[in-house]
């Protein structure tokens, strides 16, 4: 479970959840699910539901179950099924109980049966697109299937026989009788079941007729004896439906509300069109580092807690909004600067002599773990004759304003020793190789107020560098909002620098990073190492984000 200590927000829902426990509504239980279907990876919108319902669950004592709506085996599968777990697990939550709609299969059937008899359902042979062109429109209402009023036992016997599998896929369907000239389009009688022969992988060919979400989620609500079934907004239009199949069934009353879903900038959430990312070749996975997934960012390595961060600071509104992406990455900024080690990284090397520096002498100076963690101590850190800076740390002339190293200047090795550039070798175009330095042996381990030097830049020993592949990462699209030219497909607007590969040379103390564990590569950004491409001789580093904070310098 959350462990943060940030106080809880009041939002509607929960002030709403609140009256009802007051009221002694359902004697003061509160029980609530998170209902995802198994088709796709979870993504950081579902982190949003996740976090809402499992807390709200914790806040006043009750359950909250894991359901899988598992009615369309055509997309669903168990790596689905796992991963969610996995996700949900790694976000800081465990449920209740496990929960899967096909466990209810059998009761769906029954009652599906009970609204024949009722009057309330009835077979029809329609095909979909006859049922499209009699359904109408917002402004014209929908017309009758002439099999509307099919005799209650001829639809019992046709409906029973469809789960017999006597007919083919798509010849029949059952649909519910409510009002072909209601306002509510999915009022006007909507399909209840349809044959579709399909492996499904929990009960595998036990059924040629599978359930409609809308006919199944509901009715899942009502046998868990869910109090509050939360939803984004997008079922908001459904509630009128789910209140009907509950109300002509005269089943456990669950309370739905809806909630405004979280969309992000530079970023698409739709899981199909997640698949599409996938499945097109745009990126490499469902957890590429690139990807909105919640396995996505953890490869990257988000934090859990960043996240959950994030989902209470965008808070629970009933007003549609895009919440920008540098909120994110400021949450994920905050936490791993309280959290995570710093390292020594260099990128784009530039090589140091030290001409009074003994040639084999190898010493080791005392590295800070985290400023922001006394608690984490400090680690050994090789120094030598030869040592690697980055390139930008240099320049041979520079003006005042730049206070890193330049030819005939001093600058602090962060966590060792002043050094100032005497001279520098260069190739034949000019290009400058090596820079020859002499180090102010008296400068290791004394109060920084003693010799007074404005720069302090990263560095690594050279002899003892380990090289490891780094992977950068920028906005997986170009454009703000992907999806909002009618014109043109999202995909035309996948941004093809989004990954871009470098090498780095590393302190040894990275190679006994553990996998998957993220830390600063001091004066560059965070970085995670990949569990999934990482091994013992080849380490590879995923940028989870840069140093600089968009959002605190808008805020």
């Amino acid at each position: 479970m959350s462990d943060d200590t940030t106080e809880t927000p009041t939002d509607f829902i929960r002030q709403m959840v609140a009256a009802d426990v007051a009221a002694g509504k359902h004697d003061g239980r509160v029980q609530t699910r998170f209902p995802p279907e198994p088709n796709g990876y979870l993504q950081i919108g579902h982190a949003k539901a996740i976090c809402l319902n499992f807390e709200i669950a914790k806040e006043f004592g009750g359950l909250c179950n894991l359901r899988f709506d598992d009615t369309n085996p055509e997309k669903e599968s168990d790596e689905f099924v796992q991963a969610i777990q996995e996700d949900i697990k790694w976000l800081g939550y465990d449920w209740a109980k496990i929960c899967f709609a096909s466990d209810y299969f059998e009761q769906l059937f029954q009652w599906a049966c009970q609204l024949i008899e009722s009057g309330d359902a009835y077979v029809d042979e329609l095909s979909f697109e006859q049922m499209r062109e009699l359904r109408g429109s917002i402004t014209e209402p929908g017309k009758p299937s002439p099999y509307r009023e099919r005799p209650v036992e001829e639809s019992l016997d046709l409906f029973q026989r469809m789960r017999a599998g006597e007919f083919d896929d798509g010849a029949k369907v059952l649909r519910a009788k409510i009002d072909m000239a209601h306002p509510n389009m999915n009022m006007r009688d909507p399909v209840m079941y349809r044959i579709k022969r399909m492996h499904h992988h929990r009960v595998g060919n036990a059924w040629p007729i599978y359930p409609s979400y809308d006919f199944t989620h509901g009715q899942s609500d009502s046998l868990e004896k869910v109090t509050h079934s939360l939803c984004s907004l997008e079922f908001e239009d459904h509630r009128p439906l789910y209140d009907w199949f509950i109300q002509k069934l005269g089943i456990f009353p669950s309370k739905q509300t809806e909630f405004a879903r979280l969309n992000l900038t530079y970023t698409v959430v739709s899981k199909r069109k997640l698949r599409t990312l996938v499945e097109e070749g745009h990126v490499d996975s469902w957890n590429d580092p690139r990807m909105p997934t919640l396995s996505g960012m953890r490869r990257r390595g988000y934090p859990p807690a960043a996240i959950r961060n994030f989902c209470q600071t965008v808070g629970i509104t009933k007003t549609p909004s895009t919440s920008d992406v540098a909120l994110l990455e400021h949450a994920v900024r905050q936490e791993l600067n309280r959290t995570a080690c710093r390292r020594m990284a260099v990128i784009d090397p530039l090589e140091i002599e030290l001409s009074n520096w003994p040639e084999d002498q190898v010493v080791e100076v005392d590295g800070i773990n985290n400023p922001e963690d006394p608690s984490a101590g400090t680690r050994k850190i090789p120094f030598s004759k030869r040592l690697y800076i980055e390139q930008d740390d240099f320049k041979e002339v520079a003006n005042k304003k730049f206070f890193r190293l330049k030819k005939g200047g001093e600058v602090r090795l962060r966590g060792a020793y002043i050094i100032k550039c005497d001279d520098c070798e260069k190739d034949a175009e000019g290009n400058i190789t090596k820079l020859l330095c002499s180090v102010d042996l008296d400068t290791l381990n004394k109060n920084p107020e003693d010799r007074k030097v404005k720069g302090v830049i990263h560095w690594v020993s050279a002899e003892h560098a380990v090289k490891a592949k780094v992977r950068l990462f920028d906005r997986l699209f170009s454009v703000e909002k992907p999806e909002a030219d009618k014109e043109r497909d999202f995909t035309e607007f996948v941004n093809p620098d989004s990954l871009t590969e470098t090498t780095a040379l590393c302190e040894p103390s990275l190679a006994e990073l553990p996998l998957g564990e993220t830390c600063q590569f001091e004066r560059i950004g965070y970085f995670c190492l990949d569990h999934q491409l990482s091994q013992a001789d080849a380490l590879v580093f995923n940028r989870t984000v840069a140093l600089r904070d968009s959002w605190a310098n808008k805020s």
